[in-house]
């Protein structure tokens, strides 16, 4: 019960940083679009409990993108294409790194958060711009044509993701020994 109760407090604590850090992150601006800071606690949430705690912090992440207004852009051409990318980018993101932690977790604890902190934003990145492909072409070409582009794939990669997605990347890189730190303090305090 002391553990099922501990799990509850620290998935509720994770979350509690996720709408946070989002509802923060969202005045940091890189070109059209902020950077997802919370990636970070959402890898510490699944390393920490689990794959579905890393789900759920995900879906958090993509609940508070809605409610924020960070995706006002978007829903304004697609409603139900917006919450459809937002929330699975973010699920699939927490989903995703906490089942490549787990899977390596046992044998290198440090390759296993590393891992994970790549993982996360390709996987956020990537849901978003499959997205993008889905439910927003036609209006990404109108912004190519306007940017004088050509080519609105090109575009997407270059003008809509390009620097959130290094910059994401980095995030999660340089703070991937903090990650494995925070797992093992909180490993040996159960």
């Amino acid at each position: 019960m002391k553990t099922n109760t501990r799990t509850i407090v620290g998935i509720g604590v994770m979350t509690a940083i996720v709408v946070v850090l989002q509802l923060l992150g969202s005045f940091i601006k890189f070109g059209m679009f902020s950077i997802s800071l919370v990636l970070v606690p959402i890898i510490v949430g699944a390393a920490l409990y689990g794959i579905g705690a890393g789900a759920w912090l995900g879906l958090a992440f993509g609940v508070t993108v809605l409610i924020s207004g960070d995706a006002g852009l978007f829903l304004g051409i697609n409603p139900a294409g917006t919450v459809i990318t937002v929330l699975l980018k973010g699920a699939l993101a927490g989903l995703a790194a906490g089942v490549v932690y787990k899977l390596i977790e046992s044998k290198n604890k440090l390759v296993a958060a590393i891992s994970a902190g790549v993982v996360a934003p390709v996987v956020n990145t990537g849901v978003f711009a499959v997205g993008c492909w889905l439910f927003f072409m036609p209006t990404i070409t109108e912004w190519a044509t306007a940017a004088g582009k050509d080519n609105a794939g090109l575009f997407v990669l270059t003008g809509v993701i390009g620097l959130n997605f290094f910059v994401e990347l980095a995030i999660n890189l340089v703070l991937s020994t903090a990650i494995v730190r925070i797992i093992n303090i909180a490993k040996k305090e159960k």
